[in-house]
This record gives C-alpha cells, structure tokens and sequence, in this order.
C-alpha cells in the first residue's frame, strides 16, 4: 500500500425530501444563486418548481444556466462565468447530474479568473479561488457530487478532457433517490456502467497489500450487478434507485483509492472518441473497456482472474488462468449487454475512417495508463477491436 491523505469536504445530504436543507445550506453564502441545469427533465419532474420555491423563500436573487449539455460544453461554461462576472453570483446551485455538475465546477473556477476558462480545462492555469456551489443530484453515474473532477468538451477544435482542483468540490450535495425515479432507462443504464467503470479504473493497479481496497471495489461492483437488472425493469422501485444512487456516489468519492492509484486509460480512449462523435460517455465506456482489458490481460493476468472469480463467480476448475480471465471480461461485457448497453462502435454508426484522428487526440499528451502504459498503437488496437 502506498502512503495517502484522504479528504473530502462535501456535505452529503441523502435521504427522501432532503432537498429541504437548501433553507439551511445555500444562506451561508449569499443571496445572488446562479441556477446551473440541463435541458428541462428538472422542470418536468417538479424539481425545478421545488427548488425555486425554496430559493425564493429564503430570498435569493435567481440567475439562470440551462441547456447544460449530456457532454458540457466550453461555450456554455463561457455563458454561465459571464453570468457570474455581470451579476456577481455569490453561489452556484447544480440540478441534475453530473454532466450539470462538471459545468458548474468550470464556471465556479472561471468566473474569478481573468483568462479563458479553456486554460483551466488544458491545466495551463492552476486555479487560486472558485465560487462556492452546491448540487441537488437527480441521477446516479459519475461521482461528481462527491469529487473534484469535471470533464469539458471544446466542441470547435473537439477536444474533450478531465481536469480537477480541490477548490471545486461541491460544498453540498443534497441526494434523494426520489430525484432519479423519472431517469429514462438508457440513462439508467449508462449510468450503471459509468460508475462500474470508475470502480474498475481503480481496480486495476500494481500496488501490493491492498486486500481491503480490493474488497470495497468488488463488493461495490457485486452490489450493482444484483441491482441493476432489477432496476432496470422497475425504474420507479424506489429502494433500487436508492441503492444504486448511493453507489455511483461512493465509486468515485475517493474511498475506495486510498493507497494505490488506478489506471483510468480507458477514460482517455472514450474522451477522444466522444470528442469526436459527441456519443454518450458511458455508451462508449460499455464498449471500450472489455477490449482494454483483453489488450491488457497480460500485464498481470491475476489482477483479472481476481475480479472474474469474485464478481462474476467465474469456475477456475480445468482452466487456465487466461480462460478464466477471458471468461471474467466476456461475462462483465455481456452483463452490460444484457441491461442493453452497446457493445461495438458500429451500435453508434462509427465505423474505422476516424480511428487515427481519434488515436492522436487520446496521444496528445503523450503514452497514458498507470496499469499498462498504451501508445498510439495500443490505441488503435483497441479502438479497431471495438469497431
């Protein structure tokens, strides 16, 4: 195990009609709220209603950003930090999920910077101060309500990347599982897989000694593969929602990487990929990550007869261990499959004649992945077994 610090300041609000606590959070930090969501599902639900109501109540100045895009946008963030600037926002308030979140994470850290809100995004700027700014989540996938990272895309050069700062952790976040009952089932579905490929980020790594950390994440991914298939043909199962809202949060809230840092290459891969084809993030990671893992399986093919045995109950008896390993990544592709996931880039029409552009924008930085370095050519493989 390797030496951490661990801290997370979010205030976690969970439970049924917790929105509420907006009376008693959001007066702590001033009265001008710039209201961040996304294209309107929050105004359908009521949610939208309830929050202003409450707003109003405890007399805020309502300022909004909406149209928050399923892959933010640098041009809306631009909008929300000129927001900001013009009407001096003291607070930001996201509703919605974590594309909304990662949107108000780059307007709090652009609206107290004098330079373009990009150079944050590309790390040429290392943020000083940020905004303060809280979230009402209304669906379970990225982690974002708990963390300092964000994700943009420039859609004009399409380029697409994470970035993270600790002055952008949320100073709140309220989450009821009510919230995500009215999720559609694609979306439900996605993000099932985003947060079973956070945790399978983090699962693969050398570090030795780290049983503990290996047991959260397989018991997290355990967890989800017992739910999710009910959920998805329940949708507005209340106690399923709960469950797997309470996942997404601790799949990437820190918890289960203390000592040890993941791999996250496939991450990159499907950043180029969706910079380019604007598909959703957790529709390309359904597809990529079974082929990673089958490029990397040699790198330390145990770490995946591991998870097979463990999380898919994989019988090792008359196999070898690449068998095992094989069966573990087919069963892990086919559970996403089977809750109607896409599993080939052809599901979104892409076909090979990007693959290049693709490659280099996942390359721009140079060779990446901290469990198997990949280059170019590894990309290329990768992408070209996933078409």
């Amino acid at each position: 195990m390797e030496k951490f610090t661990y801290w997370n300041p979010t205030k976690l609000i969970f439970g049924k009609g917790e929105v509420e606590k907006l009376t008693d959070e959001v007066p702590k930090y001033g009265k001008n709220i710039l209201l961040v969501y996304g294209g309107g599902s929050i105004k359908r639900n009521g949610l939208y209603d309830q929050v202003t109501e409450i707003l109003n109540k405890i007399g805020a100045n309502i300022y909004e950003l909406s149209g928050v895009e399923p892959n933010p946008r640098l041009t809306t963030v631009k909008k929300g930090v000129e927001i900001c600037k013009a009407e001096n926002i003291d607070f930001l308030l996201a509703v919605g999920g974590g594309s909304v979140i990662d949107c108000t994470k780059a307007v709090a850290a652009g609206a107290v910077f004098d330079g373009d809100a990009w150079d944050i995004v590309t790390k040429k700027h290392i943020p000083q101060e940020a905004l303060p700014f809280g979230t009402v989540l209304t669906l379970a996938a990225t982690g974002s309500e708990m963390n300092s990272g964000s994700v943009i895309t420039n859609w004009e050069t399409n380029e697409k990347y994470g970035w993270g700062s600790p002055l952008v952790f949320p100073k709140f976040s309220i989450l009821d599982p009510a919230n995500t009952i009215s999720v559609p089932k694609n979306h439900t579905i996605y993000g099932i897989v985003d947060m079973m490929s956070h945790v399978l980020e983090q699962y693969f790594h050398h570090t030795k000694n780290t049983p503990l950390q290996d047991r959260m994440c397989e018991s997290l991914l355990k967890t989800v593969i017992e739910a999710a298939p009910k959920l998805v043909d329940d949708l507005e199962n209340y106690e399923l929602r709960e469950t797997i809202l309470y996942s997404g949060t601790i799949a990437l809230n820190g918890m289960l990487q203390m000592g040890y840092r993941g791999d996250w290459a496939t991450h990159n891969i499907e950043h180029s990929v969706s910079a380019v084809y604007d598909i959703p993030h957790a529709g390309g990671l359904a597809i990529l990550f079974p082929n990673w893992m089958r490029h990397t399986l040699d790198e330390n093919i145990s770490r995946f007869v591991q998870l097979a045995v463990r999380v898919f109950d994989v019988d090792t008896n008359g196999k070898s261990d690449r068998e095992a390993a094989l069966e573990g990544i087919d069963k892990l592709s086919g559970f996403w499959t089977s809750l109607g996931a896409p599993n080939k880039l052809a599901d979104y029409e892409i076909t090979d004649e990007k693959i290049d552009v693709m490659a280099d924008k996942a390359v721009i930085n140079g060779d990446f992945g901290r469990f198997k370095t990949l280059n170019k050519d590894d990309v290329v493989a990768i992408l070209s077994s996933s078409l």
